[in-house]
């Protein structure tokens, strides 16, 4: 994966960025949101005719927990075969319905509560990037800890706390060969020295480009503004950006915008 800014204007920026297929995907771009790796109400065959900036896929590894399985998508070759769709790209992120399931901060049972269609399922890094690995994706978001905005700062804490040792047990797990794919995720909820906090942190970590998560929460959008710009000074400027939860419903946006974050839509 190669991202690159070909010019930067008024904070804004646009780039391409070259997928492992050799796929070059325009950004700002959208995420088709999909269902097991299809997008829905859009039939496979009428997927070429959509918008040319739309040739990525959004795709939540937990929908595949149960069936098709890890296992049935790594004998199939990967995601992009087993839906037949070399042509786009595919990007694993794991927003879904998060809920804390740990036992404390050092509990090594420590994950998140995800609702599948047999119930609610504990989902550590170890299992997440099993399902991951079988994908073989374009790139994938690290597993989070996402909070609402009404938490207690404490519980926000220990929420980056969390998301940044997922990050590196995710990171370790990593197959070499595939090379650096990782978004690395940004929380922090509402609180601006946390999401500063878990930014420089991340940062820090060898990743390919950065998730900003946690929004659409329970937000405003005058904060949200404010901690996104607070939250990009602190990101290298030359890694991609992605962001979901902050446009109209099925939406999703790879987010390369720079201080304009809260027009953050298609019209971008």
């Amino acid at each position: 994966m190669e991202f690159a800014v070909r010019t930067w204007s008024a904070g804004a920026r646009l780039g391409s960025l070259q997928l492992a297929a050799g796929l070059q995907v325009e950004t700002p771009g959208l995420l088709l949101l999909t269902r097991k790796g299809l997008p829905a109400f859009i039939p496979p065959d009428l997927l070429q005719n959509l918008h040319p900036d739309a040739r990525a896929c959004q795709v939540t590894p937990l929908h595949f927990l149960e069936s098709p399985n890890a296992t049935t998508v790594a004998k199939a070759g990967g995601l992009h075969k087993l839906v037949s769709l070399t042509g786009f790209g595919m990007v694993a992120v794991a927003r879904d319905s998060l809920m804390d399931e740990s036992n404390g901060e050092g509990s090594s049972k420590m994950g998140a509560s995800f609702e599948t269609s047999s119930g609610r399922r504990v989902v550590g890094p170890a299992k997440y990037m099993e399902v991951v690995n079988a994908f073989k994706p374009d790139l994938w978001v690290s597993l989070p800890d996402e909070v609402p905005s009404w938490v207690a700062e404490k519980r926000n804490r220990l929420s980056v706390d969390r998301t940044l040792q997922w990050l590196d047990q995710c990171l370790s797990l990593q197959p070499a060969e595939y090379g650096n794919r990782c978004l690395g995720v940004v929380v922090g909820s509402t609180s601006l020295d946390e999401r500063i906090r878990s930014a420089e942190q991340t940062a820090t970590r060898n990743v390919a480009g950065f998730s900003l998560g946690g929004f659409g929460l329970g937000e405003d959008a005058a904060q949200r503004a404010v901690q996104m710009e607070a939250v990009l000074t602190k990101l290298p400027k030359e890694k991609v950006r992605h962001v979901s939860g902050i446009g109209l419903p099925g939406m999703r946006v790879l987010f390369t915008k720079g201080n304009r974050t809260q027009n953050c839509v298609l019209q971008m």
